[in-house]
């Protein structure tokens, strides 16, 4: 019997989360697709800048993430911007309402990957960063870069 492929294959990465946001506690969510959904985004057609997750009904729904039309698709292809369901656990549920209830945090979809053959989202529980704490990252970053330098130098 042949083994399944066991790797991951990043979809689409949401870049500007780490730079916009504190990115604390990560969950992994399975996604309701159509099947035009899913041919669309195996090949990369997926976008997860303006998305976030949110806890509606006591169902977790990803909202704003933006998949394009799948090019060789017919009546069956959905709207690109819609509000689809993420696949967690109950207690899971239960816990990220909760967090999201507190002041300033929010869900923020990190990643979308292929895994298993099965489309996931990466969620994470994150805290929005203020102008000073995004240039105090930025400082930190070139100082550590800056470092990195002198030591290649050296040796």
């Amino acid at each position: 019997m042949a083994e399944k492929p066991s790797g991951i294959k990043i979809l689409s990465d949401n870049r500007q989360a780490g730079h916009n946001y504190f990115l604390m506690e990560r969950f992994e969510a399975g996604l309701v697709l159509t099947g035009t959904e899913v041919k669309s985004a195996r090949d990369g057609e997926m976008q997860l800048k303006d998305a976030y997750a949110a806890v509606l009904n006591n169902e977790a729904w990803l909202i704003n993430a933006h998949i394009s039309p799948y090019s060789h698709g017919n009546r069956e292809n959905q709207p690109p911007v819609r509000n689809r369901k993420l696949l967690l656990h109950r207690r899971e549920i239960d816990r990220l309402l909760g967090e999201t209830r507190e002041k300033g945090l929010a869900l923020i979809p990190t990643k979308v990957y292929l895994k298993d053959g099965r489309i996931k989202c990466e969620l994470a529980v994150a805290r929005g960063k203020k102008l000073h704490d995004k240039r105090e990252a930025e400082r930190a970053r070139e100082a550590e870069s800056e470092a990195r330098a002198a030591m290649r130098r050296r040796a």
